[in-house]
Protein backbone atom coordinates (compact mmCIF):
# COMPACT_ATOMS: atom_id res chain seq x y z
CA UNK A 1 0.00 0.00 0.00
CA UNK A 2 0.86 3.46 -0.62
CA UNK A 3 0.82 6.14 2.15
CA UNK A 4 0.01 10.13 0.67
CA UNK A 5 0.39 12.56 3.46
CA UNK A 6 -2.36 15.37 2.98
CA UNK A 7 -2.28 18.94 4.39
CA UNK A 8 -2.86 17.64 7.74
CA UNK A 9 -0.62 15.29 8.65
CA UNK A 10 -3.23 13.03 10.94
CA UNK A 11 -5.31 12.41 7.91
CA UNK A 12 -3.86 10.60 5.07
CA UNK A 13 -4.78 8.67 2.04
CA UNK A 14 -3.99 5.04 1.58
CA UNK A 15 -3.58 3.63 -2.11
CA UNK A 16 -3.61 0.27 -2.24
CA UNK A 17 -1.95 -1.93 -4.61
CA UNK A 18 -3.80 -3.29 -7.09
CA UNK A 19 -3.26 -6.22 -9.33
CA UNK A 20 -5.39 -6.53 -12.64
CA UNK A 21 -5.72 -8.11 -15.88
CA UNK A 22 -8.31 -9.26 -18.58
CA UNK A 23 -10.20 -11.38 -15.80
CA UNK A 24 -10.93 -8.29 -13.32
CA UNK A 25 -8.85 -6.97 -10.16
CA UNK A 26 -7.58 -8.08 -6.97
CA UNK A 27 -6.32 -6.02 -4.17
CA UNK A 28 -5.87 -6.30 -0.27
CA UNK A 29 -8.08 -3.54 1.22
CA UNK A 30 -6.46 -3.41 4.62
CA UNK A 31 -3.49 -4.87 6.82
CA UNK A 32 -3.41 -4.27 10.23
CA UNK A 33 0.37 -5.37 10.18
CA UNK A 34 0.78 -2.98 7.02
CA UNK A 35 -1.08 -0.17 8.26
CA UNK A 36 0.66 0.11 12.09
CA UNK A 37 3.60 -0.01 10.56
CA UNK A 38 3.12 3.34 7.61
CA UNK A 39 0.18 4.78 9.31
CA UNK A 40 -0.21 3.95 12.98
CA UNK A 41 -1.30 1.41 15.25
CA UNK A 42 -5.29 1.11 15.51
CA UNK A 43 -7.79 -1.65 16.08
CA UNK A 44 -10.85 -1.95 13.99
CA UNK A 45 -14.42 -3.30 15.74
CA UNK A 46 -16.85 -2.47 13.53
CA UNK A 47 -17.32 -2.40 9.72
CA UNK A 48 -20.42 0.27 8.46
CA UNK A 49 -21.49 0.26 4.84
CA UNK A 50 -24.28 2.89 3.45
CA UNK A 51 -25.71 3.63 0.12
CA UNK A 52 -26.77 6.87 -1.17
CA UNK A 53 -28.23 8.45 -4.29
CA UNK A 54 -26.84 11.55 -6.19
CA UNK A 55 -26.81 14.90 -4.21
CA UNK A 56 -26.30 13.08 -0.59
CA UNK A 57 -24.48 14.88 2.36
CA UNK A 58 -23.70 12.73 5.17
CA UNK A 59 -22.09 15.01 7.79
CA UNK A 60 -19.95 16.50 9.57
CA UNK A 61 -20.14 13.69 12.30
CA UNK A 62 -18.27 12.68 15.08
CA UNK A 63 -18.23 10.61 18.33
CA UNK A 64 -16.96 12.57 21.62
CA UNK A 65 -15.13 10.60 24.21
CA UNK A 66 -14.99 7.92 25.35
CA UNK A 67 -16.39 6.72 22.62
CA UNK A 68 -14.42 9.21 19.77
CA UNK A 69 -13.85 7.22 16.57
CA UNK A 70 -10.93 6.44 14.21
CA UNK A 71 -12.54 5.90 10.61
CA UNK A 72 -11.10 4.39 7.16
CA UNK A 73 -13.02 5.07 4.50
CA UNK A 74 -13.37 3.36 0.84
CA UNK A 75 -16.07 3.65 -1.84
CA UNK A 76 -16.97 0.29 -3.36
CA UNK A 77 -19.12 1.84 -6.17
CA UNK A 78 -19.70 5.06 -7.28
CA UNK A 79 -17.90 8.07 -6.12
CA UNK A 80 -17.69 10.56 -2.88
CA UNK A 81 -15.81 13.70 -2.05
CA UNK A 82 -15.03 12.77 1.26
CA UNK A 83 -14.48 15.47 4.00
CA UNK A 84 -12.36 15.50 7.33
CA UNK A 85 -12.33 18.36 9.62
CA UNK A 86 -10.10 19.04 12.25
CA UNK A 87 -12.22 19.78 15.68
CA UNK A 88 -9.07 19.67 18.17
CA UNK A 89 -8.89 22.78 19.40
CA UNK A 90 -5.51 24.36 19.65
CA UNK A 91 -4.53 22.26 17.07
CA UNK A 92 -2.47 24.29 14.52
CA UNK A 93 -4.99 23.17 11.87
CA UNK A 94 -8.01 23.38 13.68
CA UNK A 95 -11.02 24.14 11.74
CA UNK A 96 -9.63 23.22 8.51
CA UNK A 97 -10.06 20.15 6.32
CA UNK A 98 -9.34 17.80 3.96
CA UNK A 99 -11.26 16.69 0.88
CA UNK A 100 -10.30 14.15 -1.56
CA UNK A 101 -12.44 12.52 -4.22
CA UNK A 102 -12.90 8.75 -2.98
CA UNK A 103 -14.17 5.66 -6.13
CA UNK A 104 -14.68 2.54 -7.01
CA UNK A 105 -12.19 2.92 -10.21
CA UNK A 106 -9.04 4.76 -7.81
CA UNK A 107 -9.88 2.55 -4.54
CA UNK A 108 -8.08 4.87 -2.51
CA UNK A 109 -9.14 5.28 1.33
CA UNK A 110 -9.22 7.90 3.76
CA UNK A 111 -8.06 7.57 7.08
CA UNK A 112 -9.50 10.05 9.39
CA UNK A 113 -8.34 10.09 12.91
CA UNK A 114 -9.63 10.83 16.17
CA UNK A 115 -10.43 14.60 16.95
CA UNK A 116 -12.30 15.07 13.13
CA UNK A 117 -15.63 15.50 12.06
CA UNK A 118 -15.96 13.40 9.02
CA UNK A 119 -18.31 13.40 5.97
CA UNK A 120 -19.46 13.17 2.46
CA UNK A 121 -20.87 13.98 -0.83
CA UNK A 122 -22.31 11.91 -3.32
CA UNK A 123 -21.01 12.58 -6.78
CA UNK A 124 -22.48 9.96 -8.67
CA UNK A 125 -26.03 8.74 -9.68
CA UNK A 126 -25.36 5.89 -6.81
CA UNK A 127 -22.71 5.23 -4.25
CA UNK A 128 -21.85 2.41 -1.69
CA UNK A 129 -19.66 3.81 0.94
CA UNK A 130 -17.80 1.58 3.18
CA UNK A 131 -15.76 1.99 6.39
CA UNK A 132 -14.49 0.45 9.27
CA UNK A 133 -14.22 2.00 12.41
CA UNK A 134 -12.02 1.44 15.64
CA UNK A 135 -14.59 2.28 18.93
CA UNK A 136 -18.32 0.84 18.84
CA UNK A 137 -21.46 3.12 17.42
CA UNK A 138 -22.29 4.95 20.72
CA UNK A 139 -25.64 6.94 19.99
CA UNK A 140 -25.54 8.93 23.40
CA UNK A 141 -21.91 10.37 22.60
CA UNK A 142 -22.98 11.50 18.45
CA UNK A 143 -22.69 15.04 17.68
CA UNK A 144 -22.24 16.87 14.51
CA UNK A 145 -21.37 20.18 12.87
CA UNK A 146 -22.61 22.37 10.41
CA UNK A 147 -21.76 20.79 6.65
CA UNK A 148 -21.99 23.82 5.32
CA UNK A 149 -20.21 26.81 8.17
CA UNK A 150 -19.01 29.54 5.93
CA UNK A 151 -15.96 29.17 8.73
CA UNK A 152 -14.78 25.87 7.07
CA UNK A 153 -15.58 26.54 3.50
CA UNK A 154 -16.20 23.29 1.93
CA UNK A 155 -17.22 23.24 -1.72
CA UNK A 156 -18.57 19.84 -1.94
CA UNK A 157 -19.12 19.83 -5.85
CA UNK A 158 -22.88 19.47 -5.93
CA UNK A 159 -25.12 22.56 -6.88
CA UNK A 160 -27.00 23.68 -3.56
CA UNK A 161 -30.47 22.79 -4.83
CA UNK A 162 -28.92 19.18 -5.59
CA UNK A 163 -28.26 18.78 -2.09
CA UNK A 164 -30.27 16.08 0.33
CA UNK A 165 -29.44 16.42 3.97
CA UNK A 166 -31.12 14.07 6.81
CA UNK A 167 -33.31 16.87 9.44
CA UNK A 168 -30.70 16.28 11.60
CA UNK A 169 -28.02 17.48 9.75
CA UNK A 170 -30.01 20.87 8.73
CA UNK A 171 -30.14 21.46 12.27
CA UNK A 172 -26.17 20.84 13.37
CA UNK A 173 -24.30 24.17 14.79
CA UNK A 174 -20.98 25.87 13.41
CA UNK A 175 -18.48 24.60 14.81
CA UNK A 176 -17.83 27.91 16.66
CA UNK A 177 -21.12 27.01 18.54
CA UNK A 178 -20.36 23.11 18.92
CA UNK A 179 -19.79 21.57 22.26
CA UNK A 180 -17.51 19.00 23.29
CA UNK A 181 -15.21 19.18 20.62
CA UNK A 182 -11.29 17.24 21.14
CA UNK A 183 -8.89 19.33 22.96
CA UNK A 184 -5.30 19.29 20.92
CA UNK A 185 -2.73 17.48 22.84
CA UNK A 186 -5.09 14.60 24.67
CA UNK A 187 -4.65 11.23 24.47
CA UNK A 188 -8.80 10.20 23.90
CA UNK A 189 -8.01 11.35 20.16
CA UNK A 190 -4.94 9.39 19.49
Amino acid sequence: MKVIRTDIPDVVIVEPKVFGDHRGYFFESFSERDFAEQVREVKFVQDNESRSCYGVVRGLHFQLPPHAQSKLVRVVSGRVLDVAVDIRRGSPTFGRHVAVELSAENHRQLFIPRGFAHGFAVLSDEAVFQYKCDSYYAPQSEAAIAWDDPAIGIDWGIPADSILLSEKDRRSPLLKDAAGLFDYGTDYYI
